[in-house]
């Protein structure tokens, strides 16, 4: 028999299915109130994990979601402010070494004297991890931006070089004249690295998602507190409310924003004297508009790069009125055009779009609300949903969106649950044409999100989010009862070939 022959190069290695998976983690660490695996980050020959803990006790909280149509919170929280701050959100970092199979916790946040006089965690998450060599740096460290809780200082970017010892290199806030609680997005690029705010100092009650400070930092010694404008406020844009994800690949830095009328993704060489010359790649969500309100996501895969979209709030932004509607894929090319991957036909000014891998938004599930993080492995390029299907189990009947209640006359709740529960990952060999390797959140309904994606010589790591935890809220005839959750708080995944 003659070997198939394939005219752009060899065969691609094999993709990862559901079966080469196995849980590394699991309930949180042992702690369910671990909710997200919020970063995450090979290091000298591990998996370096950080937590954000308590995530929907925190929502409770917020303003924005005061309204959401939960017939009960499906999680047991406190239900004051004073007394959210007595839960021990204390944010930790994780090591997993795969030699010995084995957990360690190597960092949990300090408590500090926070507004008002009284302890409070310093941090309750750590929201980005890059592997560094500063200016004065004596070796490439792991560097970590850490979200203050709004009573907390502010936020801080932390550093290590061992993997066990981690250091405070930054003022709190990390901007002098701004301070703010958290980035998303520390990316090095050309000996520098850049970040954008994510959210501002003191914002408890409101949105994480916007700063009023929609620029990109950047410094070459992030330990000095030197940090420089690379780009104009909004890159000129009013609209352009935050700037959500940045992306290195090639010569070039990617920057995807938020913006109601529909994301913008930027790029710059970064060279000559900041802020740089930045070029609009993309408009209005690729003309989809509000649907398409921020850049959730943003890799190079054989030299493209490829946007992830997402409505705030999961999908559903109730503030603002948009949604819900699933998420789209957007491929950037070399010479700056751009194709639709996955998503919803339509006339733009460049000419008729038609979702080139055949599959509408979210993949063909309206819950699919993030397309919420991408990373290449092994010649293949594996993307991660967010999916709110599970959160109908708490949702009132007849305050769920139009499309859901029309689902209803098809099916029940747990039914849809069982059916659509959890979330997605996908993998493909050329960016057009994907397949799944899990859509029920690996038969997990409350793994509603796959946030962190990591390749290493081990395998394909995936950092899995999940609010259910310690206990969820079950209902035991008319009433509603919290229950322990072993299926609760996050878990990590480890997908690998033996043999390859």
């Amino acid at each position: 028999m003659l070997a198939p022959e394939f005219p752009h190069g060899p065969a691609p290695l094999p993709g990862l299915s559901r079966a080469d998976f196995a849980c590394v983690g699991k309930g949180g660490l042992g702690d369910g109130h671990n909710n997200y695996a919020h970063s995450m980050e090979w290091f000298n020959g591990k998996l370096y994990l950080g937590t954000t803990r308590s995530n929907l006790c925190m929502l409770r909280m917020q303003s924005s979601y005061s309204d959401i149509p939960f017939t009960t919170w499906p999680v047991e929280c406190p239900e004051t402010m004073d007394e959210l701050y007595k839960l021990d959100r204390r944010a930790q970092i994780w090591c997993y070494d795969p030699a010995t199979q084995a957990w360690e916790m190597v960092f949990r946040a300090p408590m500090v004297d926070g507004i008002g006089g009284a302890k409070v965690p310093r941090e309750i998450g750590y929201r980005s991890m890059q592997i560094f060599q500063g200016a004065h740096d004596p070796a490439p460290a792991l560097y970590v931006s850490a979200w203050a809780p709004g009573r907390a200082p502010g936020g801080l970017i932390m550093r290590s070089f061992d993997g066990r010892h981690f250091e405070q290199v930054s003022r709190y806030g990390i901007l002098e004249n701004a301070p703010i609680s958290t980035t998303r997005c520390l990316t090095a690029f050309k000996g520098r690295m850049f970040f954008s705010p994510t959210a501002k100092r003191g914002t408890d009650g409101a949105q994480q998602n916007t700063t009023g400070l929609p620029v990109v930092f950047e410094s070459a010694d992030p330990a000095s507190d030197l940090w420089i404008e690379a780009s104009e406020f909004g890159f000129g844009d009013a609209g352009n409310l935050g700037i959500f994800t940045l992306c290195a690949e090639g010569d070039r830095l990617y920057a995807g924003t938020f913006n109601l009328d529909g994301f913008q993704v930027w790029a710059s060489d970064c060279e000559g004297k900041p802020p740089y010359r930045w070029t609009r790649l993309i408009d209005k969500g690729g003309h989809r508009g509000a649907l398409n309100q921020a850049v959730a996501s943003m890799t190079g895969f054989k030299g493209a790069v490829y946007v992830g979209s997402g409505i705030q709030g999961g999908g559903y932004d109730r503030v603002n009125g948009v949604g819900p509607a699933g998420s789209e894929l957007i491929r950037i090319n070399p010479d700056d055009s751009w194709d639709l991957i996955v998503g919803e036909p339509r006339d733009t000014p460049e000419g008729r779009r038609e979702p080139l891998s055949l599959m509408r938004s979210g993949f063909g599930n309206l819950f699919n609300g993030y397309f919420w993080t991408l990373t290449a492995h092994q010649d293949w390029l594996y993307l991660g949903t967010y999916d709110w299907t599970v959160t109908l189990r708490w949702t009132e009947g007849d305050a769920a969106p139009a499309r859901v209640q029309r689902l209803f006359q098809i099916m029940t709740r747990e039914q849809l649950i069982a059916h659509e529960g959890g979330a997605d990952l996908w993998r493909s060999s050329d960016g057009d044409n994907w397949l799944p390797v899990t859509r029920k959140g690996f038969d997990n309904p409350y793994n509603f999100g796959v946030r962190n994606l990591v390749s290493s010589e081990a395998g394909l790591f995936v950092g899995i989010a999940n609010v259910f935890g310690p206990r969820v809220a079950v209902r035991r005839g008319e009433r509603w009862e919290y229950e322990d959750n072993p299926d609760g708080g996050l878990e990590v995944w480890l997908g690998s070939k033996v043999g390859t």
